[in-house]
């Protein structure tokens, strides 16, 4: 057993849930994706994994790990939900309005400066997530 795979099942156990092949298929797909795939690219990948896996497994799977704070959906306009591990680092999403790319955006200094906002408010910080659509510039100059 990998130590991913262990990771895995700890989180499953420290968030109440018995530890299933569907669940632990689905939080390694998750993991090992470049993108953030809606339900049918999980089905279509857990299936190369599991041909047993069902369209209602995996609504009801990505439904139980949402629920346990494992992963996160991420509603994008006119689209099918997304999908990703929950992390512990906030990041934003930037969306591609012409590809339908999604790019995770990461950053130290404006996850400090929405904390410091919204202290100088008297709030703190339990959750966050920006959604940028954005078209890339066809006259994009090298900087």
């Amino acid at each position: 057993m990998s130590a991913e795979t262990t990771d895995f099942a700890t989180a499953l156990r420290e968030a109440g849930l018995r530890v299933t092949q569907q669940r632990m298929v689905l939080l390694s797909i998750l993991m090992e994706a470049a993108d953030h795939p809606n339900a049918d690219e999980l089905l279509s990948r857990a299936r190369e994994m599991d041909d047993s896996v069902s369209l209602a497994t995996v609504y009801r799977t990505i439904s139980t790990l949402e629920e346990a704070g494992l992963i996160r959906k991420l509603s994008l306009e006119n689209e099918p939900a997304r999908y990703e591990l929950a992390q512990a680092a906030e990041h934003d999403h930037l969306v591609d309005i012409d590809s339908g790319e999604v790019i995770e955006l990461a950053s130290a200094e404006i996850n400090r400066l929405r904390a410091e906002l919204a202290a100088r408010l008297g709030y703190e910080i339990v959750s966050q997530h920006t959604l940028i659509r954005a078209r890339k510039t066809r006259d994009r100059q090298p900087g």
